[in-house]
Order: C-alpha cells, then sequence, then structure tokens
C-alpha cells in the first residue's frame, strides 16, 4: 500500500489483521515546540494496526498453535503512524510505502527465528514492509519506488535461492539484486530522467527480524528500552569509505554548501542519479536486528526530520509519548504511534527544518486491550 505524498485519503486495509484508522495533526507538546502555520501543507497521514491473529501452521491442524516457546513478536500486534509535509520545499518530493503483509512466511524461512524448531517458527505470519524515499531532482524516482520497491522484493525472494547461502546472505542478495532492478527499471519503463533520484530507507519486519536496506540519508532507529539504537549510516561523500571509492573511480568530492559529489549531490547512494554513475551507485547497506521484548518502536524518516533531531532526541520523545498514548489511546482513536509521527513532523517544522519531512512510526508493542490473543479471543 504505497502512500503518496499528494494523497490526502486514508488507506485502509481490508484485512483481519488490520485496523486502520484515520488521523488528523495533534500536538501533546507545548507551543513554544510547534509552529504550523498555512505556509506549510500537511499532505499525507495514515495510521493502521496489525494485530497477531495467529494463522494456521504449515503442514499443521491450528490445535498445535500453543507453545510456551514462541517467536518474539508471535503475541505483539504492530502499530503504525505517518505523516509527510511538504514543509518549506516548493515541491513535494519524498514519498512513503506502507504495506502490511507484502509477503506470508513461516519465521524458519525468513530467517533469524528465535526459536528455531518450534511449533511457531512453522506458523504461516505475515511480513511487514515500511520504506521513505526522499527525492532529489524531482519526485518521479521516490514515487515509482514506493509504488514497485515492495513488489520487487518479494518477486527476488522467490527466486531459487543458492542452497550454501545462509539466511543473511540470502537477504542480502535479495535486497542488493531488488534496489538494482529497481534502479534499472527506472530507465526501462522511463520513470524519470537521467538528473532524478532518491534515497532508500526499507524496513522488513517479521515476528523474530528487522531487515534494514539503505541507500543515501534517510535513516532508521529502532528504540529499545532506553537506548536508541541506529540501523542505518548516511552515506554521505566526505564518509571515509565512500569518499575513498569515489576518489578511486576519479570522482571528485567538492564542498558546496556541504560535501556534494562533484559539488553536486549530497549523498553516495541513491537510486536513479545515472549521470553521475559510477559514483553514485544503487547498493544498499543492510543491517540485521533481532527483535526483543524490549523494543518500543521504529522510526523512519528522511533528513527533513534527521537534519534538526539527533538520534537521541527523536528516541527521548519517542518513548515519553508511545507510553502515556499507549496508556490512553481508545477504541477508534488516533493510534500513539500516529501521534508520534504527527508530534516530530511538527518538531521539526518548529526548529526550521529546511525540506520535505516524511516520518513512519511502527510501534512493537501495541495496546494490550486491542490484542488477539494467541488462541483469538
Amino acid at each position: 500500500m504505497p502512500m503518496e505524498s499528494e494523497d490526502s485519503d486514508v488507506n485502509h486495509i481490508d484485512s483481519s489483521e488490520l485496523s486502520s484508522t484515520s488521523s488528523t495533526v495533534s500536538s501533546i507538546l507545548s507551543s513554544s515546540d510547534v509552529d504550523l502555520s498555512s505556509n506549510f501543507s500537511i499532505t499525507s497521514s495514515s495510521s493502521g494496526e496489525i494485530l497477531p491473529v495467529p494463522l494456521k501452521l504449515a503442514g499443521e491442524d491450528g490445535d498445535a498453535t500453543r507453545r510456551l516457546r514462541k517467536c518474539v513478536g508471535r503475541s505483539k500486534g504492530v502499530a503504525w503512524g505517518f505523516k509527510s509535509v511538504i514543509g518549506r520545499r516548493k515541491e513535494m518530493e519524498d514519498a512513503v510505502a506502507v504495506v502490511p503483509g507484502f509477503m506470508s512466511r513461516t519465521c524458519d524461512h525468513v530467517g533469524g527465528c528465535t526459536t528455531p524448531g518450534s511449533r511457531t517458527s512453522v506458523e504461516i505470519s505475515p511480513i511487514h514492509f515500511f520504506a521513505v524515499y526522499d527525492g532529489h531532482g524531482g519526485s518521479q524516482v521516490a514515487k515509482f519506488c514506493a509504488e514497485r520497491m515492495h513488489e520487487v522484493i518479494a518477486e527476488e525472494w522467490d527466486q531459487e535461492a543458492n542452497e550454501e547461502f545462509k539466511w543473511q546472505q540470502r537477504w542480502e542478495e535479495v535486497m542488493s539484486s531488488s534496489f538494482e532492478r529497481a534502479d534499472n527499471e527506472v530507465i526501462t519503463e522511463a520513470a524519470a530522467p537521467e538528473i532524478v533520484g532518491s534515497t532508500a530507507v526499507t524496513v522488513v519486519l517479521s515476528r523474530c527480524q528487522i531487515i534494514v536496506s539503505n541507500c543515501g540519508d534517510s535513516r532508521a532507529v529502532l528504540c529499545r528500552g532506553t537506548e536508541t539504537i541506529p540501523l542505518t549510516v548516511d552515506q554521505k561523500p566526505d564518509r571515509a569509505d565512500e569518499l575513498l571509492r569515489i576518489e578511486e573511480l576519479d570522482g571528485k568530492v567538492i564542498n558546496w554548501n556541504g560535501a556534494r559529489v562533484f559539488g553536486v549531490l549530497a549523498m553516495s547512494r541513491a537510486i536513479g542519479d545515472r549521470y553521475l554513475r559510477p559514483w553514485i551507485i544503487p547498493v544498499p547497506e543492510i543491517t540485521f536486528t533481532t527483535r526483543t521484548n524490549e523494543d518500543e518502536c521504529l522510526i523512519i524518516a528522511s533528513d527533513g526530520l534527521w537534519d534538526v533531531m539527533s538520534n537521541n532526541d527523536v528516541g527521548e520523545v519517542a518513548r515519553r509519548i508511545l507510553r502515556r498514548g499507549r496508556r490512553c489511546v481508545g477504541a477508534g482513536e488516533v493510534t500513539a504511534a500516529q501521534t508520534l509521527a504527527d508530534s516530530l513532523t511538527e518538531i521539526a517544522v518548529g526548529r526550521n527544518s529546511s525540506d520535505n519531512i516524511s516520518v513512519i512510526v511502527v510501534d512493537l508493542k501495541s495496546k494490550k486491550t486491542n490484542r488477539i490473543t494467541d488462541d483469538g479471543k
């Protein structure tokens, strides 16, 4: 379910695992933190909740679902919310994709199961997809990725795998080939001119793993207990390893309002930007994080947020708002995840972010009263 930045409609998933609600801009911060005026157009927002409905075991009857050992995310719901605003830019170039259940696989098949060989590890369960794409030179590549990237990843996963690959190696191969394929399709389908490109930060969320792939300077972080853990590293032209790679290819990084490849692009990897090959490449950096019971939320955002807020700033706001919101949210109300996405966006605007701002919040601890237990009650 890609969320086009210019569409203000609330998106609904017709599924037993997702109940979606509309949202409005709301802030639980003081007025000194927020200064939203009519100059800043709210272009899209949405929220929803993915409930932990037990699915049929692969090759088993439903009675076999009961087991003491279980995958980390089996009995946890996942709520999400996002906000995307144009900010002080003249054009909206960000795009957001939220695709609950973009694949359905067993945890053993996905890999990295915390209870391999258990009954829950062979339950067929939905795998969720979240992504932020920050375009530059135009919005075409970002929009194309929002509509297509998750489909390409699912198609690549269904390809026959090298039997010698471990599960991480298989995901690395899938994500690398998916980013390359999406990059090629931008050209073959004439989706955008060669001077247009986009960052891409994607999250694949299974019951036991958080798999993040990143090209560019959008970012994903995990709030775990009192920690804020970066799941990506910004790919900037002056990052030591990226600078070396570019210079070995006879490229130049010029300081022109910040480090830029040939004084033009302020990142070293992206989808598109064919006119800057081979220095700008669509090769993602991929991280694997095993889920724990201490995980609070994922925050995925374009640099319109990170330019004015540090990882730790965002983590502190997230913990405060989510914990308060989970206690207060009732049936039919805005989710705590949506409240957090709204609030982070408002803070970024209030701190004079000069870019488009897109924020996805994935709440990894759903409200207990909204959960469906393992027996479906």
